[in-house]
């Protein structure tokens, strides 16, 4: 089935119902309602089945979903159904953590290189993965089949690396580098920044209650106020 304009809020909840369905298998449930599957997992029962019916009817009257087949059907709509290879470019504290990382051995996505320019570095190991040099990821990305880049570099030196990369024909690229990239061609990028959501957190402190002289809006209606009434005396 061809399915298109599907946004990426959508493909995000499919990976959402597909570890809800994954804890469900654990657990040996055969069947499950879009209704009991909002309440348990704290979803939407209207939102799962809009976004199931994007890719086709899997439900069965009387019945819900069968977990086992559903599970299928997600796993081959998001192509975890197949070994994606990633490549981690940059061996620093991030790069190596992201590395031993023990979610990755929970999926299909397997890190089977490191990249890295300081000549120390080139050639070790972290766990059973080799750290290679980035001059070399090119050849390295082709003989080891390498389908994601994860940069993970300092920002100064990320958009050369971008670059470098999707030269090799890397079309899918994550980044952890704290700074706004420029994509060119059919690539997708997608950006980690946890400053940007460490400030998001700090804007809801700053306004979830009024003390100290309360929000921003209701301290300018206040001196709007104020204002006013000089101007009508």
């Amino acid at each position: 089935m061809k399915v298109e304009k599907i946004s990426e809020l959508t493909t995000n909840r499919m990976s959402i119902y597909l570890r809800c369905l994954n804890e469900l298998a654990a657990e040996g449930t055969k069947t499950v309602s879009s209704e009991s599957l909002a309440n348990r997992f704290h979803l939407n029962s209207a939102q799962i089945r809009k976004d199931l019916a994007y890719f086709g009817g899997f439900g069965v009257r009387g019945v819900g979903y069968y977990v086992e087949d559903l599970r299928e059907h997600l796993m081959k709509i998001l192509g975890l159904n197949k070994e994606h290879r990633v490549a981690i470019i940059g061996a620093g504290r991030l790069g190596t953590a992201l590395t031993d990382y023990y979610g990755f051995s929970q999926t299909n996505f397997t890190v089977a290189a490191l990249f890295d320019t300081d000549k120390e570095k080139i050639g070790q190991k972290v766990g059973a993965v080799k750290i290679f040099d980035i001059k070399d990821f090119a050849e390295v990305a082709k003989r080891d089949k390498i389908e994601v880049a994860v940069i993970a570099v300092p920002a100064q030196f990320a958009q050369g690396v971008l670059e470098q990369v999707t030269k090799a024909g890397i079309k899918a690229v994550m980044n952890f580098a704290p700074t706004p990239l420029l994509v060119q061609g059919n690539v997708k990028l997608k950006t980690v920044d946890l400053t940007i959501s460490l400030e998001s957190l700090s804007y809801f402190l700053a306004h979830s209650n009024n003390t100290n002289g309360g929000s921003v809006k209701s301290n300018l209606i206040e001196r709007r106020g104020k204002q006013l009434k000089k101007v009508e005396i």
